[in-house]
């Protein structure tokens, strides 16, 4: 059973935080174990709590990084685990990290591994993070695995950043483009609109077209954009779903413009969280299943996990990889093979993860370049297509009065 409570520390601190027990007087027990003082403790019910702060933080990619840093370098100076989560709890500032991290030092305080008590929370602490830090406990290198958990982060970060980076410039165009087409099409449109129409000519095509979208926008107004905002929510509910991942994951390998990035990026993301799990001594069948686990592309990840139930059997990796080149280049498929048969496959693959992490780097600078001509030819062909849609009533008229 799993508890509320809330505590004087020896320091006489207020701590409120979770613990589990077999029944309400095991739980005061184990907190006066702890050195803590119980003021209140009460069973966890299952109605579920309202609380902005809970709905509204989150726990972001640095904090972690910072939490497996800090962790790393306070083990090496010889503190011990429950002690290190303690200065973490309170050097936290974000609630609910902090909260997080206090259920983790009391689970520890119970007797339960660190990856144990951090699996607890995997929205939080991904397969990879829970998965290095079991094996380091094991291994008794729990501090090396952290150094190289570290890597990994600040390497997914990096990436992380620059391709938000690079899509930004498009986003903020598109995001531009549709606020001033609605608001032209619900303010302006209809007052020039008005005077074709007063004027009796015949209107082309494409002028009644804009008509039409204009009288529709301006007389339901709220219903388009509520209309336009459903079709967001309802795309981002889909791309959640299975059939929508599969779906976003075939266009993204297969669109003219983003499928080369995207290989790039999820060959980076295999080849260096692959090399950072053998390194921390991860057997690689569980590796490559952390990296199935791990990548967002719904191709690589079947693959991957196919891959680690033929290395299961015995098959070599390379073999595995070698049944979609599409996905895995020769390339990849080649220098794995030579890890394998020389033994050095940890060190094949971060030549891999640095060899596409530079390809990345240099597509995404490139990609601006890429993008703004098709975004200046699609700006002009809409504003080509509305500027004819006006121009040819005005010249009506214009022959029409001589």
């Amino acid at each position: 059973m799993e508890f509320t409570y809330t505590a004087i520390t020896k320091d006489g601190r207020k701590e409120s935080a979770t613990i589990e027990a077999a029944n309400l007087a095991t739980a005061g027990h184990l907190l006066k174990e702890q050195g803590l003082l119980p003021t209140e403790i009460r069973e966890q019910g299952n109605k579920t709590s309202f609380s902005f702060s809970k709905i509204f933080s989150f726990v972001s990619l640095s904090e972690k990084i910072n939490f497996v840093q800090n962790l790393g370098v306070m083990l090496k100076a010889g503190i011990s685990i429950s002690r290190c989560l303690q200065i973490l709890v309170k050097q936290t500032r974000n609630k609910r990290f902090k909260d997080i991290l206090s259920d983790v030092y009391n689970q520890v305080q119970q007797g339960k591994s660190l990856a144990e008590a951090l699996g607890k929370y995997p929205s939080v602490f991904p397969n990879i993070v829970t998965s290095m830090i079991k094996i380091g406990e094991l291994s008794g290198n729990l501090d090396r695995s952290l150094e190289y958990l570290s890597i990994q982060l600040e390497r997914e970060a990096d990436l992380k950043s620059k391709v938000r980076g690079a899509m930004m410039y498009p986003s903020v165009i598109m995001g531009a483009m549709v606020v001033i087409g609605v608001l032209m099409s619900i303010f302006v449109l209809p007052s020039l609109m008005s005077i074709f129409t007063e004027q009796g000519v015949t209107l082309p095509l494409s002028t009644r077209i804009v008509i039409a979208i204009s009288n529709f926008m301006s007389g339901h107004a709220v219903l388009a954009i509520g209309g336009m905002i459903g079709v967001i929510v309802a795309s981002v509910a889909f791309f959640r779903t299975p059939a929508g991942k599969r779906t976003f994951s075939i266009f993204s390998l297969n669109f003219l413009i983003i499928k080369e990035i995207t290989k790039k990026i999820n060959l980076a993301r295999f080849a260096r969280i692959l090399s950072s799990m053998l390194k921390s001594g991860v057997p690689i069948v569980q590796g490559l299943e952390v990296v199935a686990e791990s990548l967002d592309n719904v191709l690589y990840k079947e693959l991957l996990r196919q891959a680690a139930d033929d290395v299961k059997l015995g098959k070599p990796l390379a073999e595995s990889l070698s049944k979609s080149q599409k996905l895995f280049p020769v390339l990849v498929q080649q220098m794995v093979a030579v890890g394998e048969e020389s033994g050095s496959t940890q060190e094949i693959l971060e030549q891999l993860a640095i060899h596409y992490e530079i390809e990345v780097d240099d597509t995404l600078k490139n990609l601006a370049s890429v993008i703004e001509p098709l975004l200046i030819l699609f700006i002009g062909g809409i504003v080509g297509m509305l500027a004819l849609a006006l121009i040819s009533p005005i010249y009506s008229i214009y022959q029409g009065s001589t």
